[in-house]
């Protein structure tokens, strides 16, 4: 098993960078293991009524009893990330893991900090995984003691953000954090602490005042026993709110965002990129994903472009297509749901229903979506939207002879005489909406004048035979009477195809890759203007 040479040491933070134990620059690139040590009820496609842990567990022991309930959560925890789903992260190219965690998993409800028998060895063991397979591991608290964000994403009791309003909720949650940084203070494979995940929505938002102190108590708690691990903060409002960050006040900070949905252009993540400068800290967007894998290529070489470390949510759910991971529906799996909206349901086919559920997480018993993983790496096989070219600016990414101004808002074409955007700022639209795909609102391609370019990387991953190797490009083009689209790969003309003015057209060519990792196609408009729907990469 060939290791990651990049994981090495403990991660710091060093300006705006990440650096590892060899003082070598890193970008995280990790996927989360959602809903395992919090189960999420819209990843098991349960309704309201199953929508957080302590639902679901209800749910579960109302229908099979307590001690086959508690047979089925030991098995859960168990089974539902192995060393199996650990190795093929690794194998992918990824080098880290987030772990979100529920307070309530590894303590009891109350007024003292008591732990639950093996639960902190159910993370030990993970922990080990990550280190035998080269992958960093962030912990995340994404349940804090009492519900840092008052909705179904941390666990809330009462659907209020109790961390903020109750005393003893804040002080567990420091205690917490205290013990988890004792224990792991040693153990240089724990990339760093995620505080809180995703505290206070806009409707909370006058709780907003309380993050920053709470972080402040925190930090100070978990440097008495630890000075080495990185510390994550997250802004308010799903993370996107950087407006409570004024200061670095720990040398050994990084600051996240959360990115759903919305168009993954330079413009939505600017106020990202301007508080990175402004407080001299690296940048993570630690979640980010539910969507389709067109969104994907475009959002994620974003991040890779403006350098910044990333993290895919999710790795494993049920019946999907946009997770790497698709655990198999179980048959009957409705009647669980029917159960929950009123229905009737014996507790022998719910054990029966239930069992299977357990049987299918495995990993190799789980669907495998790899174009999912090769759209966040824009590996070949991929399939590129044209509006997706680099995000490194003009003359690196695209280079134009004639500026168009533009109100849209966003860098697409929208086949009015409209090329490269190159709008005013405006604030990003932001929305938390997982389950939801992007879907723009009109036909995107761009548009190139004659000499324009756009250039499109993609990668070719150490496995493949290479040198040489040999790939087909596909291009989805027209162009007006005389137009042609000249092809470069990695510097080097390849070929030029004439375009049909009318409807959109394959163009088909072959060529040559001599070695492994990033490839840099160049697409250029020649004689008239070309439009550019999409580029696809096949490996023959």
């Amino acid at each position: 098993m060939k290791k990651n040479q990049e994981v090495s040491g403990f991660l710091r933070a060093s300006g705006q960078k990440v650096v590892n134990g060899d003082g070598m620059e890193i970008v995280l690139r990790g996927v989360g293991l959602g809903s395992w040590l919090l189960p999420e009820g819209y990843m098991w496609r349960f309704p309201d009524a199953g929508d957080r842990p302590r639902r679901i567990e209800g749910v579960i022991e109302e229908l099979i009893g307590s001690r086959k309930a508690a047979e089925f959560w030991e098995l859960y925890y168990d089974r539902y990330i192995s060393e199996a789903d650990m190795a093929q992260i690794g194998a992918e190219g990824f080098n880290s893991v987030r772990i979100p965690i529920n307070a309530r998993f590894l303590i009891e409800e109350g007024e003292e900090l008591q732990l639950k028998p093996g639960r902190l060895e159910l993370l030990d063991r993970a922990i080990g995984w990550c280190r035998k397979h080269s992958l960093y591991a962030i912990l995340d608290m994404h349940g804090a003691p009492g519900g840092q964000t008052g909705t179904n994403i941390d666990d809330s009791a009462n659907d209020l953000p109790e961390l903020f309003l109750n005393e003893q909720n804040r002080h567990l949650t420091i205690q917490l954090w205290r013990l988890l940084a004792e224990r792991y203070k040693d153990e240089w494979i724990v990339a760093g602490f995620d505080l809180l995940n995703e505290p206070l929505p806009n409707w909370f938002a006058e709780y907003n005042g309380r993050i920053m102190p709470l972080y402040r108590d925190i930090v100070q708690a978990i440097r008495e026993v630890d000075e080495r691990h990185m510390i994550i903060l997250e802004g308010a409002h799903w993370a996107t709110d950087w407006s409570i960050f004024e200061e670095r006040f720990d040398s050994n900070l990084m600051l996240q965002f959360h990115k759903y949905w919305n168009n993954p252009d330079t413009e939505s993540i600017q106020p990202y990129l301007d508080k990175r400068r402004e407080l001299d800290v690296p940048i993570y967007m630690g979640e980010g994903g539910e969507n389709n894998c067109d969104w994907f290529t475009g959002a994620f070489r974003l991040y890779e472009d403006h350098e910044i470390s990333w993290n895919f949510w999710t790795w494993k759910k049920l019946d999907c297509t946009n997770s790497p991971c698709s655990v198999n529906l179980p048959d009957d799996w409705q009647l669980i749901i029917d159960y929950m909206q009123g229905g009737k349901l014996e507790a022998q086919c719910a054990e029966r229903i239930l069992w299977s559920y357990l049987d299918n997480l495995a990993i190799e018993h789980c669907t495998y979506h790899s174009a999912v993983v090769d759209a966040l790496f824009r590996r070949a096989p991929v399939s590129i939207p044209a509006i997706f070219y680099g995000y490194k600016g003009e003359g690196v990414s695209f280079g134009m002879n004639e500026r168009v101004e533009s109100k849209t808002g966003f860098r697409h074409m929208d086949g009015t005489d409209i090329r490269f955007v190159d709008s005013e700022r405006s604030e990003p639209n932001f929305q938390h909406m997982k389950g939801e795909s992007w879907q723009p609102d009109e036909l995107l391609y761009v548009r190139l004048a004659a000499s324009d370019w756009a250039e499109y990387e993609w990668s070719v991953p150490e496995a493949s035979p290479v040198p040489p190797a040999l790939f087909r490009l596909e291009f989805e083009a027209r162009g007006d009477h005389g137009a042609r689209l000249s092809i470069a790969l990695n510097g080097n003309f390849i070929g030029s195809a004439q375009l049909a003015a009318c409807d959109w057209q394959i163009i088909q060519m072959q060529a040559a890759v001599q070695t492994e990792g990033v490839q840099r196609l160049l697409l250029r408009a020649e004689g008239q203007s070309v439009d550019l729907l999409r580029v696809s990469i096949v490996k023959l």
